[in-house]
């Protein structure tokens, strides 16, 4: 059985919008075979998200007064809430048929999941799952009594959100490197009221850097998988949003 390859790139610093564009060119020629499973790794200019369940009420400093005039709020068709996305924050948003991988939506957020996971602990963390909520997080349950002087349990350290389409899944998830958490003050993060968010940062008092931490999240995920990872310019990748011919199959 020949193995299957996932085209991977460093897209470096990109706005959200162009991304998701990218992402839907990138997922209907997924559908139609024209090209392979891909992995997208990038960082975001500072942005609020509402997911396919975040309503306005997610967004709380335009509630409190304050200006939210240079942080755009975009709704998206990802599951889950509102999030933040923003420098600091390592995105990875993977492409790929999961009807081929014979894995379900969900099995799949458990995969990202699980990857991620995997990374943490190569870096000294140790990160865990919370039942009943998406995400990663590190310290235990949201809301468990700490004593004082401690940090806060159940602080949430990567977010995901997919959508599926025709069996292939788009959007993924995005992991706090070195984010600065207070933009989170700013939301209901996740749906979740006085949820506390961190990073490798906070926890380990250093990060590596983003794209670092890219490379071993894309070598933990085709490794999960089975995949034979590529290594993709970012060029070649944007040079698919225009082109009608197969490529990379």
């Amino acid at each position: 059985m020949s193995v299957s390859e996932l085209r991977s790139a460093w897209m470096g610093r990109v706005a959200y919008q162009p991304a998701y564009q990218l992402q839907t060119r990138l997922l209907e020629l997924r559908k139609s075979d024209q090209i392979d499973d891909t992995l997208l790794l990038l960082e975001h200019d500072a942005v609020y998200t509402h997911g396919r369940r975040g309503t306005e009420s997610h967004i709380l400093a335009s509630r409190n007064g304050e200006s939210t005039a240079s942080v755009p709020v975009i709704e998206t068709d990802r599951g889950g809430e509102t999030t933040y996305h923003g420098p600091g924050q390592m995105v990875a948003y993977p492409i790929v048929s999961i009807r081929n991988l014979s894995i379900g939506p969900v099995a799949y957020v458990r995969l990202l999941e699980e990857v991620t996971l995997q990374l943490l602990r190569e870096h000294g963390i140790s990160g865990h799952r919370v039942v009943g909520k998406t995400g990663v997080w590190v310290g235990g349950e949201p809301g468990d009594k700490v004593a004082e002087g401690v940090a806060p349990a159940g602080r949430k350290i990567a977010a995901i959100g997919v959508r599926v389409s025709g069996g292939v899944a788009m959007h993924g998830i995005a992991l706090n490197v070195a984010v600065e958490t207070e933009m989170f003050n700013g939301i209901v993060p996740c749906g979740m009221p006085g949820l506390e968010v961190t990073s490798m940062q906070l926890e380990r008092g250093f990060a590596p850097s983003i794209k670092e931490v890219a490379s071993h999240w894309a070598d933990a995920f085709a490794g999960i998988l089975g995949f034979e990872l590529i290594k993709s310019s970012a060029s070649e990748i944007w040079s698919l949003r225009n082109d009608t011919a197969a490529m990379f199959v």
